[in-house]
């Protein structure tokens, strides 16, 4: 079995100190391949970097609803100049957040609307975020669509209605370790039954969604936890392990032209 972390955050200061001893424990746990998330101007500088420094590591350029307060031309031509080096395969993570509200809903919206335009301009495949957009953040995707745009919704939690939605819109569907989770992943148990299988991608999302067994050990996340994402996603799906884990491989390559 071999793993592609299609999302993970190795890129904060939280993981400084053992990065190595990280990289290492993702190898050994089978996961070949991983990308670094960019979610801001710094992240995504050292996402990059990251990237150009591991092997079989790649990044995304983007800046997250929460930071989208502070987002402005300069920081997306930043973002563009980045996005030519080889090791990016994705612009994200993007999208809108209105649960906590660390930046105004028109600041997302509009900075959402940007990031669309100029991942189209560059061909690049996106990396969505929806929390709690009570279907603006659809509403956005069919107002400003775009035929052959490539993207994954990261961590979904939604309805089915909303998976169905962004299935038929040619989107994949990234699955964390929520799926886990006894009580808070119950309802993900169900809908990842329905998502059809050449649309879903695994994550961790790390440092955060620590999955389980690993969330009662630590409370940080780490690529090699993506792992028990992919069992427990073959034992929910009646699936073989080996060949679901050859499927999503392929899903997450082709979906970032890897």
């Amino acid at each position: 079995m071999k793993i592609f972390d299609s999302h993970c955050h190795i890129n904060d200061k939280i993981y400084d100190k053992d990065l190595k001893k990280v990289i290492e424990n993702a190898k050994n746990a089978g996961v070949e391949k991983a990308l670094i998330v960019g979610v801001d101007k710094k992240s995504s500088v050292k996402a990059v970097a990251m990237a150009q420094s591991i092997k079989g590591y790649y990044a995304s350029v983007g800046v997250h609803p929460h930071d989208t307060k502070q987002c402005s031309t300069e920081i997306m031509q930043v973002l563009k100049n980045l996005a030519k080096s080889p090791e990016v395969c994705a612009w994200g993570e993007t999208g809108l957040d209105f649960n906590r509200m660390y930046s105004p809903k028109k600041d997302q919206e509009e900075w959402f609307v940007k990031q669309l335009e100029i991942a189209d301009e560059l061909n690049l495949p996106m990396i969505f975020h929806e929390r709690d957009s009570k279907g603006q953040f659809l509403k956005i995707l069919k107002a400003h669509t775009k035929k052959g745009r490539k993207g994954v919704v990261h961590c979904f939690s939604g309805s089915r209605s909303e998976m169905e939605e962004y299935i038929n819109l040619g989107y994949h569907i990234g699955i964390t370790g929520i799926l886990t989770i006894k009580k808070r992943g119950a309802d993900l148990r169900k809908l990842v039954r329905q998502i059809p299988s050449n649309r879903i991608l695994v994550e961790t999302d790390a440092p955060y969604l620590t999955p389980a067994p690993e969330k009662n050990r630590t409370r940080r996340n780490e690529p090699a936890f993506v792992k028990y994402v992919m069992l427990k996603l073959a034992e929910v799906r009646n699936e073989d392990l080996e060949h679901i884990s050859s499927v999503i491989w392929n899903n997450t390559c082709g979906l970032f032209n890897i």
